[in-house]
């Protein structure tokens, strides 16, 4: 069980860093991935890193803007992200990917465990 945190209610341009750990145990040397789902649309990648840290990968329409990081002595994954847009706004998940630990891929049905989800809204 993963639990995501950090989510609310920021401005456009605004910024919030969101962060996920396991329950309990730790992330192993999975990689780990973000994924997102707006109302009435369907679950998409947005950012994912290696155990290692040396691969990452994002969206290309938060290129620039997010950033995904790892503390593996803190069991920890983050999601910074910068100069929001109303179109970023939706629930955040954190997903383990058990069976992939550099090269991090970008289809959901490749992670294992999910969290519940955080939520991000991005309005003035």
């Amino acid at each position: 069980q993963l639990v995501e945190s950090g989510g609310g209610l920021v401005q456009p341009g605004g910024s919030l860093r969101l962060s996920c750990a396991p329950s309990g145990g730790t992330f192993g040397s999975s990689a780990v991935a973000w994924f997102r789902q707006a109302p009435g649309k369907e679950r998409e990648f947005v950012a994912a890193i290696s155990w290692n840290v040396g691969s990452t990968l994002y969206k290309n329409s938060v290129k620039g803007r997010f950033t995904i990081s790892r503390d593996n002595a803190k069991n920890t994954v983050y999601l910074q992200m910068n100069m929001l847009k109303p179109e970023d706004t939706a629930v955040y998940y954190c997903a383990v990917d058990m069976g992939r630990t550099y090269l991090p891929r970008t289809e959901s049905y490749e992670y294992d465990s999910w969290g519940q989800g955080t939520q991000v809204t991005v309005s003035s």
